[in-house]
């Protein structure tokens, strides 16, 4: 099975002979960077990895001869649609725009689950938690990198009192990365801190095996707290405790992940702040590398404000280093897990990465300046972990609630989180090993009386699952409707019937958003926007973000609802995309057959910014491909134009024709048409018309040679001049 990129991904192809499947690799892969400085195009880049052979660049790419750039650093698309067929979809899309690192995260969490599942339903938590929504997913991750060009890593979470076995189930199906710390079950999952330890040293040992990238969660103290930056000393020591518990356990150090996250947000001094805690931690924690993931504490539902946090937490991973860059939405406020949000934070991500390449060959960080607010942090953190050993370990410290205070430590306010060494779910279910004790299973951890001459355990028993994997047992579902074949048939249907909805999160699941802006305050323009939407007949209604413009003057409401209808796609008429020559060949022509023509705005129409944005070069205008104009103004008479077109001697006339009331733009254009007949010159002029109504269709029916709408550009313009001269030279 091969994708193209103008076929969608058959599903019922990739859950074919599942049960035969075997992942083609194991292990964590980093993009392949290339020799700096290295030149694409007219540009040196100083950071960037090797091109994709199929992606979709940034948006002004298309200025730039569609170059598209790969920032040295693997970038995360983090999805949680709870439905994998639809995910892989997702998939396909963040692959396209430069997404190497996917991350399948929670509706519900899967570190909530106490035991492994198999067979459940494909929607459990949003997480591929069963061995087939793993392996469906991973198959269908094969098809997309071969597509793309690029290994893509697939990674969840190896937590909760299941995780071991997780761990196991992911080395076995080839997840290539995964959360691992056991400070994440006990302090946000209630897990005996005992028996989290015992789990993660297990877990840990067989994630190692197979290479698996190792990403911790310290990062849940800065989200967790009521002032994430006050838990700055605490983030250090967390790292540190699970970096060199990591390392005890076999795992290998370039393969441990810290997970960073810039503590505070603007309205504070963001990026001061920010900076001295990134240039501790990489000076702290030299060897390991460093996941580098936007602040989501204070994250709500705004896009714009997401996305400027993203951006600057960004610039930090320019100014001192990542491995790996995160990219996280306000889906997390909106609680709405939307295709263009995850493609927006990809294309975030990846913009400031490549706007910032190389930057540190001209900006440097003032080491006089920041070295003592960075030494006082390193202090605060040493003294932190010192007092944990006073009093008596990290059991001790839990009990005493160190962890998650409040407080800038020293300082305690005593709200910190409390854990029993010997309480919490699952307590008590540590015992110690029989010294006749036998696991014939590889990449076992802790005591394992082994025969005499045994090197690998699973010799005993013909081959462990990890070394032969033909001993998998593969169980598909068990619920008879719950499921993705269920799921599938209906998607089928729909696909048949040719009919289509609008789409966010699933296959035609019906969602559109809406924004509108109403001059009331926020109560009243919540229910002004409800109204409107009930009006449209729209369903399931809902506000999902509001921004205040004044407290009277005017409130933004962006809303989420559903389209209670389907569109025939056979009966779509889609129109006629004119072909475009490229910047080189019109200016290339224009060099040979100089252009001259006349505009203005006809008629009583004082508008004139659409039309100047044609012309100028400032604009993009014709005026950029080296075509000369005379610009005659507004509310210029019809004669004039023909007139002033014979005086200059002028191979075309763009006539604007924004006002539309009457019908006065029809008007206009069968007028012009018909004085250029008058005064003889039809035959030798090119008439074009330009304004938001007008369509090219439209303009052709009455005289004009060409119309062109809304969204007009300089260059669309100039190509037909170019073209439409050189079918009259030919005549």
């Amino acid at each position: 099975m091969k994708l193209t990129s103008n076929e969608k991904i058959d599903v019922k192809e990739i859950l074919k002979d599942l049960d035969k499947y075997r992942p083609r690799r194991k292990g964590w892969t980093w993009r392949k960077n290339l020799t700096s400085p290295h030149r694409i195009g007219e540009y040196e880049y100083y950071q960037i990895s090797g091109p994709l052979k199929n992606s979709i660049p940034l948006p002004a790419a298309k200025y730039f001869d569609n170059i598209d750039p790969q920032p040295d650093v693997v970038i995360t698309a983090e999805i949680a649609s709870g439905r994998f067929e639809d995910d892989i979809r997702r998939m396909r899309m963040a692959a396209w725009h430069g997404a190497d690192h996917i991350m399948v995260i929670r509706t519900l969490g899967q570190s909530h689950i106490d035991g492994l599942i198999e067979g459940t339903p494909e929607g459990v938590g949003g997480i591929p938690i069963t061995r087939k929504q793993i392996r469906a997913t991973r198959k269908a991750l094969d098809l997309i990198e071969d597509e793309v060009g690029r290994p893509i890593n697939f990674h969840s979470y190896v937590s909760g009192v299941a995780g071991p076995e997780i761990a196991v189930l992911f080395a076995e199906e080839g997840v290539n990365g995964a959360h691992q710390d056991p400070q994440y079950n006990i302090l946000y999952r209630g897990i005996n801190p005992i028996r989290s330890f015992v789990d993660a040293a297990v877990a840990k040992r067989i994630m190692s095996s197979v290479d698996m990238l190792q990403i911790d969660g310290a990062h849940n103290a800065n989200a967790s707290a009521r002032v994430a930056w006050k838990v700055m000393p605490e983030l250090l020591v967390q790292h540190a405790i699970n970096c060199a518990f990591s390392l005890k356990v076999g795992m290998k150090k370039n393969l441990i992940a810290l997970s960073t996250v810039p503590p505070t947000v603007s309205p504070t001094p963001e990026f001061r702040m920010n900076l001295v805690y990134a240039v501790t931690l990489r000076e702290l924690f030299k060897g390991f590398r460093f996941r580098a993931q936007m602040n989501t504490r204070y994250i709500e539902s705004d896009l714009f404000d997401a996305t400027r946090i993203h951006v600057l937490n960004t610039l930090i991973s320019r100014l001192t280093s990542a491995d790996l860059q995160s990219t996280i939405t306000p889906d997390e406020g909106r609680n709405v897990p939307w295709h263009i949000n995850s493609i927006r934070g990809i294309e975030t991500a990846k913009h400031t990465l490549i706007a910032l390449d190389g930057m540190k060959e001209f900006v440097k960080i003032d080491e006089n300046k920041i070295r003592k607010h960075v030494r006082e942090l390193k202090m605060r953190a040493i003294l932190f972990m010192e007092e944990i050993l006073e009093v008596g370990g990290y059991f001790e410290a839990l009990e005493k609630g160190f962890f998650v205070d409040n407080g800038y430590y020293p300082e305690r306010v005593g709200d910190g989180i409390v854990r029993k060494k010997n309480g919490e779910i699952a307590a008590g279910t540590v015992v110690p090993r029989d010294k006749d004790y036998l696991a014939p299973v590889c990449y076992h951890f802790g005591y394992n009386n082994l025969p005499e001459g045994i090197e690998k355990p699973c010799d005993l028993i013909g081959g462990c699952t990890l070394c032969n994997p033909d001993k998998i047992q593969y169980i598909d579902e068990l619920d008879p409707e719950d499921n993705v074949e269920k799921r599938y048939e209906k998607t089928l249907k729909m696909i048949k019937s040719n009919e289509v909805k609008p789409e966010v999160e699933w296959f035609g699941d019906g969602w559109i958003q809406l924004d509108m802006t109403f001059p009331l305050k926020e109560e009243l323009a919540e229910a002004a926007a409800l109204e409107v939407a009930r009006k449209l007949g729209l369903e399931d209604v809902q506000v999902v973000h509001r921004t205040v413009l004044h407290p009277v003057e005017g409130t933004y409401i962006e809303l989420k609802a559903r389209v209670p209808f389907r569109v025939k796609v056979d009966e779509l008429k889609i129109p006629e995309k004119p072909e475009l020559l490229s910047e080189d060949e019109i200016i290339e022509f224009v060099k040979k057959n100089p252009i001259m023509v006349v505009a203005g705005t006809v008629g009583n129409d004082e508008h004139s910014v659409g039309l100047r944005e044609i012309l100028d070069i400032k604009h993009g205008g014709i005026e950029k491909y080296g075509i000369k104009y005379v610009y005659l103004g507004t509310s210029v008479p019809l004669e004039k134009m023909i007139d002033a077109a014979i005086e200059t001697n002028s191979d075309a006339i763009l006539a604007s024709m924004i006002i539309t009331h009457n019908d006065v733009h029809i008007e206009n254009m069968r007028k012009l048409h018909q004085i250029a007949i008058e005064k003889g010159i039809r035959d030798k002029i090119i008439l074009v018309a330009g304004g938001t109504q007008i369509t090219n269709d439209m303009a052709k029916a009455n005289g004009m040679d060409a119309g062109f709408g809304r969204g007009t550009k300089g260059i669309h313009v100039a190509s037909f001049l170019v073209k439409k001269k050189m079918e009259l030279q030919k005549e």
